[in-house]
Formats: structure tokens, sequence, C-alpha cells
């Protein structure tokens, strides 16, 4: 196993100088420094601006440099002041005004004020920004509803919407949401994914490719200097290499866990941390072409997949079995009458047979490793036998995470059949809203990239996301969830309950039910 190097780096904490000087030490005898987090990532990040990613992988670290408006209360999604102190709503709903926290600057050294939030906004928004192009699929689609952006004054803004939508609170806590620093996109442009600059607990320090990126703590954070040093994320795909650093100590936290593995971290030497939150994993199906085209064979390969073997025997009882699109842990618009498809291979073959298709090929993309992704390529073999045993002929491909996206996002026409795919959300809109509406097709800048169509979803989304009222929104989500498992868009797998697992030299750490990972009050001894 290749040999852990640590760079020689003074880092600031509590304005004291603390040398961090770690050479070559082997996993098998690594003693990571104190104040230091070492912590093992699924995947390297896509980039580190806001603006620009979608996966949890990325979010775990900007949700450390960066803050937004408003964040998640601690064990929450409730949202509370951040760099807003507090808002007022109007009457109708559509105008919000934010009072910004005074003196607070970027890590740059330059004011955080109304200014910069209306850059902020108007660069995701406004496509004529010139630094508006922050790649292909950003999710400024959480705020469409934005019409206008405005600084009342220098420590108020006002936000107008074109209607009432529900979720606008929620989704700027999201790391969408994030503010980062104007002066410091315009001195990087392009290159800013890669020198990130916001308001957060970490400042961030350094990025060597596929081996660590390095935030140190900002001493003059808003909300208190963090009690660590410095957290170094450290890129591991495979997941057998990370339990074994994690064995070793070679890192001191590890996200992620496989089911299989959970056990050999009973004892006094770790602390397993287990979160419910809204997560669900699922197998997007082209149906723009090839044999998902038809429902009866969408259909047939919900019930040909054993969902509960999958839970209990390759995930270890660490998820729960998916009915539909929407995870139950969004209790107040979860449809509890939506039972899944259960596992029936002679009603699987029946549907092929009724469908006049006999062993339809697919091709079938799974990644090695990526947030959210449950054991994937155990997942996918399982996977691969199940459907083949009721006559699909399944090839898989496998490819590492940011490849994966690279290939899936854009749209599955013209490269594969299916894919994996896992979803950590934070209001029930988000996740139909950006990959089930016929206007979020790839080409539209969405993420149906399996192309499903279907105008009573449509309809039933965009009033959900207006709707004023709770119990009509829970109503329009608990109907879209009938409508859309009947129309089997997906294979509708699981939703897992995230794990971490840290050394015992770890304290103050917990989990959040939006699959963040908040650092600011940990402690590492």
């Amino acid at each position: 196993m290749a040999l852990l190097n640590w760079t020689r780096r003074a880092v600031l904490a509590g304005g004291a100088a603390v040398a961090l000087s770690l050479a070559a030490l082997s996993p098998v005898s690594a003693q990571t420094p104190p104040g230091v987090l070492v912590v093992g990532q699924v995947a390297e990040p896509q980039a580190l601006d806001p603006h620009a990613v979608t996966a949890v992988n990325d979010f775990r670290i900007l949700m450390n440099v960066y803050d937004g408006l408003v964040r998640y209360a601690s064990g929450t999604l409730e949202v509370e002041p951040a760099l807003a102190t507090d808002w007022e709503i109007s009457e109708d709903g559509t105008v919000y005004t934010f009072s910004l926290r005074d003196g607070v600057e970027f890590h740059d050294g330059t004011p955080f004020n109304a200014e910069a939030v209306v850059f902020n906004f108007e660069r995701m928004l406004n496509e004529d920004h010139p630094y508006h192009d922050t790649g292909p699929f950003p999710l400024s689609f959480f705020f469409s509803a934005v019409e206008s952006v405005e600084a009342v004054d220098d420590m108020t803004v006002r936000f107008t919407l074109n209607a009432p939508y529900a979720p606008f609170l929620s989704n700027l806590a999201y790391p969408t949401g994030l503010i980062v620093s104007p002066a410091a996109v315009m001195e990087h442009g392009a290159e800013f994914g890669r020198n990130p600059v916001g308001t957060g607990a970490f400042t961030f320090a350094e990025w060597r490719s596929n081996e660590a990126v390095v935030v140190e703590a900002n001493p003059d954070y808003w909300d208190g200097a963090p009690a660590l040093q410095a957290v170094v994320f450290r890129p591991i795909t495979d997941a057998n290499t990370r339990v074994a650093e994690m064995l070793s100590g070679g890192i001191d936290m590890m996200v992620e866990v496989p089911p299989v593995a959970l056990s050999e971290f009973e004892g006094d030497a770790f602390n397993i941390v287990e979160q419910a939150g809204p997560h669900v994993w699922f197998l997007i199906l082209n149906m723009r072409e090839g044999p998902f085209t038809d429902q009866l064979v969408r259909q047939a390969a919900n019930y040909a997949i054993n969902k509960t073997a999958l839970v209990d025997e390759v995930l270890e009882g660490t998820a729960a079995v998916a009915a539909g699109p929407t995870p139950p842990a969004f209790a107040w618009a979860y449809n509890e009458e939506l039972e899944p498809y259960p596992y029936d291979p002679d009603r699987a073959r029946a549907l092929l047979a009724e469908a006049g298709v006999e062993n339809p090929e697919i091709t079938f993309y799974v990644t090695e490793g990526g947030s959210g992704m449950l054991d994937p390529v155990a997942m996918g073999t399982a996977i691969q036998a199940d459907l083949e045993a009721v006559g699909f002929d399944v090839t898989i491909e496998t490819y590492e995470w940011n490849t994966f996206l690279g290939r899936v996002n854009p749209g599955l026409e013209g490269e594969a059949d299916m894919a994996e795919m896992a979803w950590m959300t934070n209001d029930p809109d988000t996740l139909p809203y950006l990959a089930l509406r016929t206007e979020a097709w790839p080409e539209n800048g969405g993420f149906n990239s399996g192309y499903y169509s279907n105008p009573e979803v449509d309809a039933l989304l965009e009033e959900a996301r207006t709707a004023t009222d709770q119990a009509r929104r829970a109503e329009l989500y608990r109907e879209m969830q009938v409508i859309v498992q009947e129309d089997a868009p997906w294979v509708f797998v699981a939703n897992w309950v995230q794990n971490a697992v840290t050394s015992d030299r770890v304290d103050g750490f917990a989990l959040e039910p939006s699959f963040f990972l908040l650092l600011d009050d940990v402690v590492k001894n």
C-alpha cells in the first residue's frame, strides 16, 4: 500500500502556528496528528465551486468552506439563520427580504454584503453574467422561481419570485445557495473551483489531485473558531482500501462504510455513527431508445430484482426497500399506501412475453464508488444476476465516479439502457422536479437522464412547488408517487441509513439528515 506523505505546513489555529510534519508514514503505523482530522472520502471532488457541482461527495467539503444565507439546524432539515440574521416574507409569498450579518469577511479579506449576494445569484441565473458558465449541470434549477435579486442597502437583500415557491428557504440552505467571494471568482475565473473562497469555518489551503484537499481553521469565523486545526479530505475510491486505512489509523473518519465491513469497527477503538435521511437509490432506465421504451419491460425489471435480498444480504440490513421516488424520511409527503414492487420473477417473464421481447440486451452503467451509492459494484452484480434469471442479457460497464457522472448526467441516449443513481435531497420537490419532469431532460439542463415524460406528473410537480398549504403539497406529491411507480421510469431499489466510522480520538461528531459533513464542532485528540 502506498505511503501516506504529509507536506509540512503551518496551520493557523486560534492565532498560534502549529506545524504539521509527518513524513512517509506507513498506514500500518500511521498516527495522524492531534487537531488534524483526516477524512476518507469516496471519490475525488469534481470542483469546489458550489454553483458548479452536484454530488454529496463534493458538498461534504463545501459545507465547511462556505456559508449560505440560511442553514439547516443541527440534526434537522429545519432552516435557521446563517449569513442572514433574519428575513421577512411578503403576504403573497413572492418577496423575501433578508437582513445580513454585519462584520463578516470572505477568507480573502473582502467584505460580505448585499452586493456579494446579488453577484452570486446573478452568476447562477443570468446567462449574460461574465462568470455564468460553471459547467453543464449546475443546480441553479433550485432558484428558477427567482425573478430578481437586489441590494436594498449594504446589509439588506431582496429576492422577488415569479410565484410562491415553498422550497425556497430550504434550497437556500442547500450547497447551491452557498455564497462565494465575488473577488475570488473574478480573480480566478474558470479556475475558481480549484481556488475556493467563502466565509466558512475552514479556509482552503491546498488541493493535490487524487491525493488530498486540505482546509485550515478560520480563527475569525463569525460563528466561533473551529476546534480542529485542519481537515484533510482524502479520496479513496476503493471501499476495501478505505476500510484498511481506517483500521490501520491512516484516516480518522470514514464515510459510507460498506455494510459488510461495519462489524470490523465494533469495539472501543472506533465509533460507528448512523443517521436516517432522505435518500433514494434507483436505476435510471433509458426511455428514449432500447428495450425500456416499453412500460411493460420497465415493470418487468422492477419485478425481476429481489430488492429484499439486496437490502438484507448485500447491504446487511442498513437500508429499506424503496417503493417509489420519494424517500419515507419526508414523512409528511410520503405515500404510505404505496407498496414496493414485489420480487416476482414469473411476473417479470410474463411481462416480457406480453411485450414481445425476448432476451433484451441491456448495457448497465455501474460506478466503482460514489456518494450514496450503496456498495455499487456488489449491488450491480446482484442486479445483473436477477435480471438475467428472467431473460435479460445484461452487460455491466464500470466507471470511476466522476467519469460515471460525465456519462450519465448528459443522458443515456447513445450510452446505456440503465444506470445506477442515488440522491440525497432536502425537500420532496427536489428529486422529482430535477429528475422526472419533461423540462428536466438533460438538453434543458436537468437530470432526467432517462427522458421520462408524463404531462400529468409535470402538472402535479408544478402545482406542488407553488402551493402554500403543506397539506395540499403532500396530496400532490402522494398522487405523483402513484403515477411514477406505475410508469416505472426507474427501478426503485433502496432507502439507505447513512453511516460513518470515526476513531476513538474523535469527539463531537454527528451525521446530519442532510447528508452534509459538518466539522466545526469536532475535536480530534
